[in-house]
């Protein structure tokens, strides 16, 4: 069932960041635990019980992110980027956040990812 994208203004975003932090630090605690578990054991990592449960953990982390409105996108677990759908002087982007900054200050086209990050303008603050 597609349901109909929430778009943020900046300021809704930035609202909503206490807990997106608290649950991108979640996945990208629970996704460490994982690596050094993976990379420790050399087979049959599918059945391991704590890989599971790690899994089904992050799993759920990104369903909650999606229930918010906004989508993780960093698929290494390692910078925690968090994409938030918006309008920018009339056009759909992405306001684009990283786990190791304060506040949501950039965004970037739809089809241009993170290396095409620009600063919000100010207006869109007010």
């Amino acid at each position: 069932m597609q349901t109909e994208t929430k778009y943020f203004t900046p300021s809704e975003a930035v609202r909503t960041l206490p807990l997106v932090k608290k649950i991108v630090y979640d996945i990208l605690s629970d996704a460490t635990e994982l690596r050094i578990i993976t990379s420790s054991i050399a087979t049959n990592v599918d059945n391991d019980p704590d890989v599971k449960r790690l899994t089904h953990n992050i799993e759920g982390y990104l369903r909650e992110l999606e229930e918010i409105g906004c989508y993780f996108k960093d698929w290494n677990f390692q910078l925690g980027l968090v994409d938030f759908p918006s309008m920018i002087d009339g056009k759909e982007v992405m306001l684009c956040w990283r786990s190791d900054e304060e506040s949501i200050g950039f965004y970037h086209g739809t089809d241009e990812g993170y290396v095409g990050r620009k600063p919000i303008p100010d207006e869109y603050f007010k």
